[in-house]
């Protein structure tokens, strides 16, 4: 009977539109867990979660579809059709909490959205900004100063504002950089963005009268000492009897050593 095959063919779409709701769940639960995965280059989660609500979005339509075609069949034996109606008003309700719960879940992601508002508020700021160098062997980490923000594309334009020592006499340098390559500095007039590193932390920090960062290890901790300075020792700055020579950095020069940073 064509109402059996139907009704088969409903409850296939009711299956897998369960199946494809919870990994729609899963993606939210990740990326309220981490946002920052978004940033990172070559990471494609936006691109799934848009796939998942298209297929969600089709199995949907699908179960419409299919459900008037059953009512149908029914009003021809049901001419009243009192139940059939009955039915799909309580599918058409339980359809819409499920959609209701996924579109909680995406108001979720919110604080990401914060996050994409504190990037574009950078405009004019120096930042920490990772350089590429051009045998790709090893990363620099240079003081730049931001001057533009593409919200669609989350790249950054910065500046360079230190001479350039090539032969050329280039002088200041222009790049574009992607959101994972900057981490703003914390500001001196606003605690909240203080990020305080006990002793024996590793960080990446402004060498001394230079324009670059390099890693380094917290000596002694701004709170400890009382002042907005770190003492800090810098990863392969020995000195001739081996020992490594300790500076003071200002605490808006420091900030959280990258995952994976390597130099």
């Amino acid at each position: 009977m064509e109402i059996l095959e139907k009704s088969k063919e409903l409850d296939r779409l009711r299956k897998v539109q369960e199946q494809v709701l919870t990994e729609i769940n899963k993606m939210h639960k990740k990326l309220q867990a981490t946002p920052e995965v978004v940033e990172k280059p070559g990471n494609n989660s936006l691109s799934k979660l848009k796939t998942l609500y298209t297929q969600a979005k089709d199995l949907s339509e699908s179960e419409v579809i299919v459900s008037n075609q059953l009512l149908g069949y029914l009003d021809l034996l049901i001419p009243q059709g009192a139940q059939g109606h009955q039915r799909r008003r309580i599918e058409g309700n339980e359809q819409k909490k499920k959609r209701m719960k996924a579109d909680a879940d995406i108001i979720k992601l919110s604080p990401s959205m914060r996050h994409l508002e504190a990037l574009a508020n950078l405009k004019g700021e120096q930042v920490a900004a990772r350089i590429i160098t051009e045998d790709a062997e090893k990363d620099e980490w240079l003081v730049v100063k931001v001057t533009h923000f593409d919200r669609e594309s989350r790249e950054f334009e910065v500046l360079d504002e230190e001479p350039g020592d090539d032969e050329d006499g280039a002088g200041q340098r222009k790049y574009r950089l992607p959101a994972s390559s900057i981490i703003p500095f914390p500001k001196r007039n606003d605690p909240s963005s203080i990020q305080d590193f006990p002793p024996g932390k590793h960080v990446l920090a402004l060498y001394p009268k230079t324009s670059a960062l390099y890693k380094a290890t917290v000596v002694q901790a701004r709170k400890v000492r009382k002042t907005d300075d770190y003492v800090l020792e810098f990863e392969d700055d020995e000195e001739e009897d081996g020992s490594l020579p300790q500076w003071l950095v200002p605490f808006h020069r420091v900030v959280a050593l990258p995952e994976g940073h390597h130099q």
